[in-house]
């Protein structure tokens, strides 16, 4: 009778076990559906978010093999060797499946050259095909060399489990820290860190339930929290960022300049730049608003390139339409007519490289903003010399 007893109580304490981390797991799922289905009904579709929707599903997938395998190890599905060939051939598939659809999300969120030409596209997916394919086979065909008579998994598996992640979280960090060396704001710099050293966090919070609570979902509980985090991350960068052009909106521009310390430096002027695309109805009505956005992005890209590679402290942003709107805080206002030739010189070898069908070129003009004065009568001031600007361009012609 005691050993019936005891089997019972096992029992319920397994029982107990699996409910736990299925409860754990389906509200993780649930959270993760949520944010999915607000993706999925969004209109404006980027690259970006279409490869981040990828990484959540790869999560889910992973989540319901995860469940799968607490299941067979419980005992709630009977433990045999081809339920637990399918739980730890799953597990690892899906492993690799999360850090490949990250890389990708990275490699769109960095602006990686070539990343959808077919021999990038190959060259990424490869590792996971063969580590894939090769593991199912010897699960088939060689099953001993991957667990022994126990069911217990051998040093041979988690060389699957863990080289095709590591060689994907190694691709991340690289993209990530490229990008970041190359970026003078220390917010957006941080932000690109972020992206890339993600896969590392989540992999901490796998070691963590390995090592230290394995019978607590924590690598769940660490993954949702973390997407969660980085969910919200990116939709504030939605309400501060123009879709289009990757700048600051004007929101963020009032913001910014409200910050106390902002719209005054100590040691530095402040300089309120204007920016206005010459012609740019006719290049929407030549050749097509595809063609207008596209000459947006290239001054949008002209003006980041130019203002990362000064050390004055600039903020850039996307005033409206075709008007852009640069906050810059020299120690010389001597630095100012350069800083705009630059940036001129900058447009015309983008669209030289890009062989654009047409001349794109900008207005500009700036005023300084004194201890007395307001932002909006500055930025009136720069405004005007703007049109005086391209007037004066127009007669010289």
């Amino acid at each position: 009778m005691d050993g019936e007893e005891a089997s019972a109580t096992e029992a319920h304490a397994v029982s107990d076990y699996f409910i736990y981390y299925a409860e754990s797991t389906l509200i993780c799922l649930i959270i993760f559906c949520m944010m999915l289905v607000r993706d999925l009904f969004k209109v404006d579709k980027q690259e970006k978010q279409i490869r981040y929707d990828h990484a959540l599903i790869a999560f889910m997938l992973y989540f319901a093999s995860d469940l799968f395998w607490a299941a067979v190890i419980s005992g709630v599905i009977p433990k045999t060797r081809f339920t637990v060939s399918c739980a730890n051939f799953l597990n690892a598939v899906l492993m690799g499946g999360i850090t490949y659809a990250w890389l990708r999300y990275v490699m769109a969120a960095e602006n990686a050259p070539h990343r959808d030409k077919p021999l990038t596209k190959f060259s990424v997916i490869f590792p996971y095909m063969i580590s894939a394919v090769v593991l199912l086979a010897l699960f088939v065909f060689a099953p001993h060399v991957l667990m022994d008579d126990q069911l217990a998994m051998l040093p041979a598996y988690n060389i699957f489990l863990v080289v095709v992640p590591c060689i994907y979280i190694a691709a991340s960090c690289f993209y990530a820290v490229r990008k970041a060396r190359h970026e003078e704001n220390p917010i957006e710099r941080r932000q690109h860190m972020i992206i890339g050293f993600f896969p590392l966090m989540v992999i901490a919070g796998g070691l963590l339930q390995i090592l230290i609570l394995p019978n607590t979902p924590i690598f769940c509980y660490c993954c949702t929290i973390l997407m969660l985090w980085f969910y919200f991350q990116s939709m504030e960068a939605q309400i501060s960022l123009d879709p289009l052009t990757g700048l600051n909106n004007r929101g963020q521009l009032m913001h910014y300049i409200s910050q106390k310390g902002n719209a005054h430096i100590e040691g530095r002027s402040t300089f309120v730049v204007m920016f206005n695309v010459d012609d740019f109805k006719a290049i929407n009505d030549t050749f097509g608003h595809a063609e207008g956005d596209r000459a947006l992005v290239i001054i949008a890209e002209s003006l980041k390139k130019v203002t990362q590679s000064h050390n004055m402290p600039i903020f850039l942003g996307r005033y409206g339409g075709d008007e852009f709107i640069l906050i810059a805080h020299p120690a010389n206002r001597n630095e100012i007519d350069p800083l705009i030739s630059e940036i001129r010189g900058q447009i015309n070898a983008r669209c030289e490289a890009e062989r654009t069908p047409y001349r794109l070129s900008v207005g500009a003009g700036y005023e300084e903003m004194t201890e007395k004065d307001t932002f909006q009568k500055c930025m009136q001031r720069a405004d005007e010399n703007l049109y005086l600007d391209k007037e004066r361009r127009k007669a010289a012609k």
